[in-house]
């Protein structure tokens, strides 16, 4: 972990020394990350993607830290999450991406936020809203190029210009979503692109908007007039083929509960699936898959295995896990650090330093974006940086 200084701000209800695990964040590289994504989107807006509580960095300390660096657009993917950006974000652009459920025109209208149309249906009922109230309040409209999720399909989009309900309201934004943009070559990438670009054509004078967080990299530069980074902006590499231009936005540190010798054929672990073929220590984090760090990265086989698994950092070594991970505990295997090097009550690396985010969801068989977003509750959390 990156040493503290007097920036480090502990807020909710957990004390660092009572928490099984610290969860640092750096508001300061979340903002220069947006910076850089900006600075990348050749002229587009940068709007900033704050969806699943800021993909677990929180909402209410992300959003004020990227409204201060610049961003005025933001996204989410929850009615809820709306209501708490706007509460933090009084001017900003807020657009709901799951799409409009059916009777909450309402709630849009009170808290000024503008929801992703996905459908006739749901056009249709803005519409509707709009007429009634006499207003002609902003939304986006997504059009489906090839993900197969939400949206309208690319038919359906095309019809767009005929629809008279696009008269009741503002279409503030068309869009659609990559499906493969982190894979700089698949052809899909074009072939969306295209797709977009027949709909947006036909809609001439609404802005557009394809990119991710990758999409912002890709050669063809398909900005249009504003991007939608989300992961990158919290540290994970949007070109896996390539150095990651982003900062370290999170880091992750457990607390040692115990430590143990055990002897030659020992196991550890739920189900006995990790057998030490000699004498070793053992430390135990009490870190655990209620705290979002996924099972998948147990580590089962024998000491000494070449396994993919999950990995610490412990006075500077890199140190894998030994059997499975539990609910509240991992356990690691430290016979590789010198004994006074680590002792109870000592914390150990889980994320951060050269064991990146992105790393992480490798070892857990899983992506970065997972690790983030599950991030548990039970962490005391250290925000650095974010002030004006």
């Amino acid at each position: 972990m990156t040493e503290r200084t007097s920036q480090t701000q502990p807020t909710g209800g957990i004390p660092e020394r009572a928490a099984g695990g610290v969860l640092h964040i750096d508001l300061d590289a979340l903002a220069s990350n947006w910076r850089t994504l900006r600075d990348h989107a050749g002229g587009a807006e940068a709007a900033a993607v704050v969806k699943a509580n800021a993909y677990g960095t929180g909402i209410e300390k992300a959003v004020p830290a990227l409204g201060k660096a610049g961003c005025r657009t933001f996204f989410v993917a929850h009615l809820s999450e709306a209501i708490r950006a706007r509460a933090v974000a009084p001017d900003a652009a807020i657009y709901v991406l799951n799409g409009l459920f059916a009777g909450t025109c309402p709630a849009y209208a009170e808290h000024d936020l503008r929801p992703v149309l996905g459908s006739f249906e749901e056009i249709e009922e803005w519409a509707g809203f709009c007429r009634a109230q006499g207003r002609k309040r902003q939304a986006a409209i997504h059009v489906d190029t090839g993900m197969n999720r939400l949206g309208l399909t690319v038919p359906q989009g095309l019809t767009l210009k005929d629809r008279a309900e696009l008269k009741d309201f503002e279409t503030a934004l068309l869009m659609s979503h990559f499906v493969s943009a982190e894979e700089s070559d698949n052809p899909l990438n074009r072939r969306q692109i295209e797709a977009f670009e027949a709909v947006r054509s036909s809609l001439p004078g609404i802005p557009a908007s394809l990119p991710n967080s990758s999409g912002i990299f890709l050669r063809d530069k398909p900005h249009y007039d504003l991007v939608r980074p989300g992961y990158a902006l919290y540290g994970g590499n949007p070109t896996p083929d390539r150095d990651n231009p982003m900062r370290p936005v999170i880091g992750l540190e457990g607390r040692i509960v115990q430590l143990r010798w055990v002897e030659a054929d020992d196991t550890v672990g739920y189900n006995g699936r990790w057998l030490a073929l000699e004498k070793r220590r053992i430390a135990t984090i009490s870190v655990g898959y209620a705290d979002g760090y996924p099972r998948s990265g147990s580590a089962r086989g024998r000491s000494g295995d070449e396994l993919l698994a999950g990995m610490a950092i412990v006075a500077g070594r890199r140190c894998s896990f030994a059997g499975n991970v539990s609910m509240d505990l991992i356990t690691v295997d430290v016979t590789d650090v010198p004994e006074a090097q680590v002792q109870r009550g000592d914390t150990v690396t889980l994320i951060g330093g050269d064991l990146t985010i992105d790393e992480v969801g490798r070892r857990a068989g899983t992506i970065g974006y997972e690790i983030l977003t599950n991030l548990g509750a039970r962490y005391a959390r250290a925000y650095r940086g974010g002030e004006g």
